[in-house]
């Protein structure tokens, strides 16, 4: 996404957090997949208790 992106962060790990985000976004535009629907998908198998599936995985179900 960009350096310009990461202006604002305040620390580090809220900068590699927002690049993990970013990633796993472009990931699911990539896979063809809808972002708000991975990540919702995503969140829900979390508060499961299940390892949420990653884009490329969530193509194949």
């Amino acid at each position: 996404m960009g350096r310009k992106n990461h202006y604002g962060s305040r620390s580090r790990r809220g900068t590699q957090a927002a690049a993990l985000f970013y990633s796993l976004l472009e990931s699911a535009k990539l896979c063809g997949l809808e972002p708000k629907a991975y990540l919702r998908a995503a969140a829900l198998a979390a508060l499961r208790g299940q390892p949420p599936l990653l884009p490329h995985q969530m193509m194949a179900h």
